[in-house]
């Protein structure tokens, strides 16, 4: 088992990707923290977990105080902290032309700050343990797509704090923080948000080849799996390293000409 009798926090832990690193961490002998909003999804999870593996703390990870009791309820029920997973995001559209201040702030409030504090309460745990963070970033990160502006901007923000911290903690406390850039991920959320959008349910069966190569997105268990090696004693010497995990290169990629209209010559 190669996360044996590990502590870990999950933030977004009662769905999509959150929820099978917490299934995967268990599987590889940890105990969890499982952080989210879905209470009846969290329930049904703890109890296929089980409470001697895993509790459960719904609040959102924004209010204050709320790493802090995440951190405190790790130490009182497992009496020890291992690695943090920064998982939870919110995932909104917007453009320049229709993402206001107050929005933007929102999405960085998230997806970008509420991991820095959840870093900063875990420290100490952390550093006593020699423990690890994993920042679960996207590929939007890069540039983004025109609609996820805010989004993309505060999952670039995300990855330069994984570089940041990743130098510096582990110099300091011998603490490393690495990051995941996933590409397109079937989670319930993506589902429910292309149904949203006049899809059908079976949208993504038959996608393009330029899009799925695979003939298919990623499942959150391919994150999983990469999860555990962050988390593991395995990457103990590794840390400000970002893994894009994505089925074709993200930077310098061009679409194959014979995808694209190309106008004839006038």
């Amino acid at each position: 088992m190669r996360l044996l009798d590990k502590v870990v926090i999950i933030t977004g832990g009662c769905t999509g990707i959150g929820k099978r690193i917490a299934q995967r961490a268990v599987a590889e002998g940890a105990s969890v923290v499982i952080n989210g909003l879905q209470q009846e999804l969290g329930d049904k999870l703890l109890a296929e977990l089980g409470q001697d593996r895993a509790a459960l703390h719904i609040e959102n990870i924004t209010q204050e105080g709320c790493p802090d009791r995440l951190v405190a309820l790790a130490i009182s029920k497992f009496g020890k902290l291992d690695g943090v997973v920064n998982n939870a995001a919110l995932i909104a559209p917007g453009d320049i032309s229709t993402t206001s201040a107050d929005f933007f702030r929102m999405m960085l409030e998230v997806n970008t700050l509420a991991p820095f504090r959840l870093i900063q309460a875990a420290l100490p745990q952390l550093k006593a343990t020699q423990g690890s963070v994993l920042n679960i970033g996207s590929v939007n990160a890069y540039c983004g797509e025109p609609n996820l502006l805010p989004y993309s901007v505060s999952k670039g923000a995300l990855m330069t704090m994984t570089r940041n911290l990743g130098d510096a903690l582990l110099r300091t406390d011998g603490v490393r923080v690495n990051q995941i850039n996933p590409g397109w991920t079937l989670t319930e959320a993506e589902q429910e948000r292309k149904e949203a959008e006049g899809l059908g349910d079976d949208w993504s069966a038959g996608l393009p080849n330029l899009l799925a190569p695979t003939g298919r997105i990623l499942w959150p268990e391919e994150i999983a799996a990469a999860a555990v090696y962050w988390l593991s004693d395995e990457s103990r010497a590794i840390s400000g390293q970002v893994l894009d995990l994505e089925q074709y290169p993200i930077i310098g990629r061009n679409p194959p000409k014979d995808r694209i209209s190309i106008p004839a010559a006038r």
